[in-house]
């Protein structure tokens, strides 16, 4: 190609830009065409004239870089510039024919793949099934997912036709630049003095475009073609195949929503159900404290058999309470959360089971369920109960409110009721219509002569302006049929019958008086009555004041307005009672959390059960000395008093041996193993207090004293001994006291010790008891101002007396004669002191015994030395040791069983009593009055009230803010 000198512009350039050729600048590469720029880099000359030109031109490799042009011939003459002129003009030909060729190619490929691809998602379209009308299903979150991918913005982000043709280059341009750029050519070769010079440099790059130009061939373009047309197939492919995987994502979404129960269904709570939340929890506050709260409800009252229920079951659209002819069946009040759902189900606040109110087996267990409820919230007695049965009724169509069904009002208590059962149903009904806020819906028997009713005087009491009233005539059908003159309907729909005023008043008809009448076939009659009826025809009642749909949508706008009119009130009230009760807390208890009931339970019951693993802690050592020393002061008694007295008045060692064994025998068969077990059950009982107590003086608190009490003695009352432990002890105790062979010293000594001790404090005892019979000394009298009784001077008289008797016969037996008795109450006599024979035994029978263990202890002393004569079995000495090997035998009977008994207790007895312990604690804590019985006090009840307050405007603020959102 030729080249223009260093001073001249690029013609090419120039033409493109603007036809004024007068005006001389330089156009900026920037804002020219890219095929003007690609030409202007290879045509335009070098603006330095030191510089050199380059050999090789700046080549593109774009489309137009791979069909180089031919460089000329060296110019010979005319015939050469003719021949050239011929070769450029078949260059530019060629180049155009091969472009267009290309375009054909590209722009075929394009529409073809977008139109496949388009219709591809179309048909993936088509085969998603029509959710629309169950958006109820899924849950809020896939929708805020179907936000982000919208399939609809995908099917428009799809690329129509004329898109991809605008991605392919303006192929009219690049014609009009080649047809521009053959005509340049040509002007050049005709006439321009400039153009005729030539540089060997560019025809040097011209000699190499065409050696590149015929390596190249058809084959090698053709395979760029189909790259460039797999890529473009394969972006669409991708495409495709991340809405298919979008698609079956959400349908697998949905199944799965689906197929889960309806109370999962739904992520967020109604509106509706937040309210009705609200009011349970009011329900309890108002009932626990004797107040009632000012939310909005709507109230259903009515006479008795007023069709009042049937009114109800046809809002919620099924029959969902029990019926009976004549008979009251609405005991107590029954709350009724209406909402708007897919499917019509039932449900109890307290359950989670689903009653489906389209089949009839769950229809009729719902009633016998709210059957039930009723009469066992009605305490003995009584007929009616205040307790509140809460309920939520879901369906499609329902109109969303809250409805409280009252018992209905009655003039004449009849036989089987209370004889308070109409002032209970009148100031329960008082109760709920006093709320200023609630919505009284008024229900009169429209067969019944209006005079009859009693409900529209309370209900003229309770809202004397009719501002929160409506008025409901039922069963008109009948009325019609009934009264001479339907004047009177209209009478009263128009409140000119009554005094009582209202909002709206309202005619329905609730059924044929069948109970197996379905609610679609109760609807259906009573839309054909209204049609026929002369009620509408004759124009006495309105379109909007008949059937049970137009009541429905009027309660429910109402029961709305009222609600947003004023809870915000109410919040606020509940707002500054939390505040009054913080503050008192803060100022009475700073350093005390604010445990309610229910935690303090916890709190205590933990406690408890630590005090009852504490038991484990002990040790075997101390379980065995405190069974050992209670068991003999049980024992102790009848060990001295019946064995071994008993068996020291014999005068042989044979006979000794031979009572003593026999009395033990008896003991052992009938008193000893229950005594035994009796001291290891008290000593459980004994060690459970102690750990208490001390637990207590750490850091106890006092408001838990009056629980572990009840719990502990619960505890023991529930607690039984093993009864098969008792046989196994008698054979271990009978086998430990025929056992007589005290093999060592140390054991002699340790029995003589036991015995000593044991008589000594017997001795201790029996004179102790004497003084008491005789009164104080000469000494105490003297120093103490004491005197003695008339009775304690003829004891001292006695025991004197008897004193002398001893000492002339020390070897007396245990009972005095009946000589002897008189003679001492003869010398009594010549002393002038009266004496009863009894008195003289009885003193006698204290002075013998401490005579006798004076003699006792002086023998043992003497036995200390006899534990040699012992192994010789007492042959050719004259002591007799017998009484030591008898008391040898109890203590090591004592032993014995200690350890029976301590193994038993660590065992056995700790681990039944530890879980008696958690089952009372169990039973305790599901009986809300015992903790209220035994956890109670003014901080207790401040707790309570705080959680109680706290909760509610929790609840009522996120109705309030839900509520604003619905705005």
């Amino acid at each position: 190609m030729l080249r223009v000198g260093n001073k001249a512009a690029c013609l090419a350039c120039r033409n493109l830009v603007s036809t004024n050729m007068g005006v001389r600048f330089r156009v900026p590469l920037q804002k020219l065409h890219p095929l003007s720029r690609a030409i202007h880099h290879r045509y335009s000359g070098n603006t330095n004239p030191q510089r050199p030109p380059h050999r090789t031109a700046a080549r593109y490799f774009t489309s137009m870089s791979r069909l180089p042009m031919r460089p000329p011939k060296p110019p010979s003459g005319s015939g050469g510039r003719g021949h050239q002129q011929q070769q450029r003009n078949f260059w530019v030909a060629s180049l155009a024919a091969r472009l267009l060729r290309l375009r054909y190619i590209l722009l075929g490929s394009a529409v073809g793949g977008g139109y496949t691809a388009k219709k591809t998602y179309d048909e993936w379209k088509e085969m998603l099934p029509d959710f629309s009308e169950y958006n109820w299903v899924i849950p809020d979150f896939v929708w805020e997912l179907s936000e982000q991918i919208d399939l609809d913005k995908l099917a428009k982000a799809l690329p129509e036709i004329e898109e991809i043709a605008k991605l392919l280059p303006d192929f009219d341009k690049i014609g009009e630049n080649f047809t521009f750029l053959k005509s340049l050519l040509s002007s050049e070769t005709s006439g321009d003095p400039p153009l005729k010079a030539t540089d060997s440099s560019t025809a040097a790059a011209h000699e190499v475009s065409d050696k590149q130009y015929k390596k190249s061939s058809d084959k090698e373009r053709i395979d760029l073609l189909q790259e460039e047309l797999l890529r473009t197939q394969l972006k669409y492919q991708r495409m495709l195949e991340r809405l298919e995987k979008e698609n079956k994502e959400l349908r697998k979404v949905v199944l799965q929503k689906d197929d889960k129960g309806i109370h999962q269904r739904k992520v967020k709570k109604s509106l509706i159900d937040l309210y009705s939340e609200v009011l349970d929890i009011l329900s309890d506050y108002d009932a626990n404290y004797n107040t009632q709260d000012h939310l909005p409800r709507v109230v259903v009252v009515g006479d008795q058999s007023a069709g009042k229920t049937s009114v109800l079951e046809m809002i919620a659209q099924a029959r969902i309470f029990p019926r009976g002819s004549g008979e009251m069946m609405t005991r107590s009040p029954v709350k009724v959360t209406l909402s708007e759902g897919p499917h019509h189900v039932a449900m109890f606040k307290d359950s989670g089971r689903e009653f489906d109110l389209s089949k009839e087996e769950d229809l009729a267990a719902l009633r016998h369920e709210i059957e039930l409820r009723m009469r066992k919230s009605v305490k003995a007695g009584q007929t009616v109960s205040c307790e509140t049965i809460s309920l939520s009724v879901k369906g499609p169509g329902i109109q969303r409110m809250v409805l409280v069904d009252l018992p209905g009002v009655i003039s004449t208590v009849t036989s089987g009721m209370a004889a308070d059962t109409k002032e209970t149903i009148f100031s329960i009904s008082k109760a709920y219509m006093q709320n200023p806020n609630a919505i009284i819906l008024c229900i009169q028997d429209g067969s019944v002569d209006a005079e009859r009713s009693i409900v529209t005087d309370l209900v003229s009491q309770m809202d004397p302006q009719g501002k929160r009233t409506i008025f409901v005539l039922t069963k008109v059908d009948l009325a019609e049929k009934n009264l001479a003159s339907p004047n009177r309907i209209q009478q009263i729909v128009e409140g000119k019958l009554f005094p009582m005023k209202a909002l709206g008043y309202f005619a329905v008809v609730t059924g044929k008086g069948s109970s197996g009448e379905s609610i679609d076939s109760i609807k259906d009659y009573e839309e054909e009555f209204f049609q026929n009826s002369r009620l509408l025809k004759d124009g006495m009642l309105k379109a909007h004041q008949v059937t049970t749909k137009n009541l429905s949508l009027a309660v429910s706008d109402c029961f709305w307005k009222m609600v947003r009119e004023s809870v915000e009130q109410q919040a606020d009230v509940f707002k500054a009672s939390r505040f009054n009760l913080e503050t008192e807390w803060k100022n009475n208890y700073p350093r005390l959390r604010e445990l309610d009931r229910n935690e303090l339970f916890e709190k205590a019951k933990n406690e408890i059960l630590d005090e009852v693993i504490s038991l484990s802690q002990v040790t075997p050592q101390h379980w065995e000395a405190m069974l050992q020393k209670k068991l003999w002061e049980r024992v102790s008694t009848h060990v001295i008093e019946n064995i071994y007295l008993p068996a020291a008045q014999t005068m042989d060692s044979g006979t000794f041996n031979t009572t003593v064994d026999i009395k033990l025998k008896q003991w052992t068969d009938k008193q000893l193993p229950h005594k035994a077990l009796e001291v290891a059950w008290e000593t459980l009982q004994e060690e459970f207090a102690r750990f208490m107590a001390e637990y207590k003086g750490k850091d106890q608190d006092d408001i838990f004293d009056k629980l572990k009490e009840a719990v502990k003695d619960e505890s023991i009352k529930r607690h039984k001994w093993n009864e098969r432990a008792m046989d196994s002890l008698r054979v271990i105790q009978h086998n430990a006291l025929e056992d007589r062979s005290i093999t060592d010293k140390p054991q002699w000594d340790a029995a003589i010790q036991f015995m000593e001790e044991t008589l000594q404090s017997r001795l201790k005892d029996t004179e102790s008891v004497i003084r008491d019979m005789v009164g104080p000394g000469w000494r105490q009298r003297w120093l103490n101002w004491m005197n003695r009784t008339p009775d304690q001077h003829i004891r001292n008289e006695t025991k004197n007396e008897l004193e002398r008797l001893l000492k002339l016969h020390d070897e007396h037996t245990a009972y005095l004669a009946n000589d002897e008795v008189t003679t001492v109450r003869k010398n009594l006599e010549g002393r002038g002191v009266e004496v009863d024979p009894v008195l003289i035994k009885d003193t006698w029978h204290q002075l013998y015994r401490r005579h006798f263990l004076q003699k006792a202890l002086s023998h043992c002393n003497l036995c200390k030395r006899g534990f040699y004569y012992y192994q010789r079995h007492f042959v050719d000495s004259e002591l007799e040791c017998n009484d030591v090997v008898l008391f040898w035998r109890i203590q090591r009977m004592l032993v014995i069983t200690a350890n029976t008994l301590r193994q038993q207790l660590t065992n056995t007895e700790v681990r039944r009593l530890e879980k008696n312990v958690k089952e009372v604690l169990d039973d305790f804590g599901e009986d809300m009055e015992k903790k209220t019985h035994l956890i109670t006090g003014r901080r207790v009840q401040l707790a309570e009230d705080l959680k109680k307050v706290r909760e509610i405007q929790e609840k009522l603020e996120a109705f309030i803010e839900a509520l604003h959102k619905e705005k």
